[in-house]
């Protein structure tokens, strides 16, 4: 497809629309982090690739599954999110679901914590060939929380777009530190926090690094808050999930709130948060 110019405003412009691959660490994540972007790209006509480094095979087992492996509940679960989505690929690396830090399942062979980057970023960087990738989406350095497999799909990631043999733009998913502690402080005044659910944004999480990125160190903020009833069913199709179970909990209006905007940075771009698309 070519390398695109840059406009003035340092967006790139692409003659066609681009491929863009997006990397996760299990279902679910897609939906609670970009699926918001995932879709307006779709809807653009981008063919849009998921990449899973795992199955996400150490989450919450509902009571009804049975004789059935979580992971391949969990899968169903991804591909359902896809066809809400519009995503046109989903690729599994195969990697076993590392837990939470300090879980015995962090020292499991096969789980993600204990891969060998370099090996599996060869493994991405070949999905990003034969897709011939414009742009690839990866994690912020910590992986937005700590979580060890968050972590290493970073590392990953960046390598990949080193070995790939067309080098693709690169972006990482992240939350707004500062916006959640604002949207927490305004949930706070109107009596909508729990007296035990008190949360401080800014203390340590499982790596001992506060939650997301600052304002500050943000590249884009793209609004999904059209695309918010898509994301709303992507987390749905992820329901056996607490998680993605707690967020649908939230009145639709909350919901749009908190998560009608995505946030990415992108390593090399001068400083400064712009609002807008970044594939133009």
């Amino acid at each position: 497809m070519g390398r695109p110019p840059a406009s003035r405003t340092g967006v790139a412009q692409w003659a066609t629309v681009p491929t863009i691959v997006f990397v996760h660490a299990h279902p679910d994540d897609e939906a609670s982090q970009t699926s918001g972007t995932m879709t307006r790209a779709a809807a653009d006509g981008h063919r849009v690739v998921c990449v899973y480094a795992t199955g996400g095979d150490h989450g919450t087992a509902p009571d009804d599954l049975g004789e059935r492996a979580l992971a391949d509940l969990r899968r169903e679960e991804a591909e359902a999110s896809a066809r809400v989505t519009g995503t046109q690929r989903l690729v599994w690396l195969g990697y076993a679901d590392s837990g939470m830090h300090g879980w015995e399942q962090n020292h499991a062979p096969d789980a993600l914590w204990q891969a060998d980057v370099p090996a599996a970023a060869r493994a991405l960087a070949r999905v990003l060939d034969t897709e011939d990738a414009d742009v690839v989406v990866g994690y912020d350095w910590h992986g937005g929380y700590g979580h060890p497999d968050h972590i290493m799909v970073h590392r990953i990631t960046r390598h990949a777009v080193e070995l790939a043999a067309r080098r693709p733009r690169y972006l990482e998913s992240s939350m707004n530190r500062d916006r959640m502690r604002s949207l927490y402080a305004m949930a706070a005044e109107a009596g909508m926090i729990a007296p035990d659910e008190v949360w401080d944004v800014d203390a340590p999480m499982d790596d001992g690094n506060p939650i997301g990125t600052p304002e500050a160190d943000l590249h884009w903020d793209v609004d999904v808050s059209g695309f918010i009833d898509a994301k709303r069913a992507a987390l749905a199709c992820h329901a056996s999930q607490p998680d993605a179970a707690g967020m649908l909990q939230m009145p639709p209006e909350a919901f749009a709130v908190a998560f009608g905007h995505e946030f990415f940075v992108e390593p090399g771009r001068p400083e400064g948060m712009v609002v807008g698309w970044p594939f133009n």
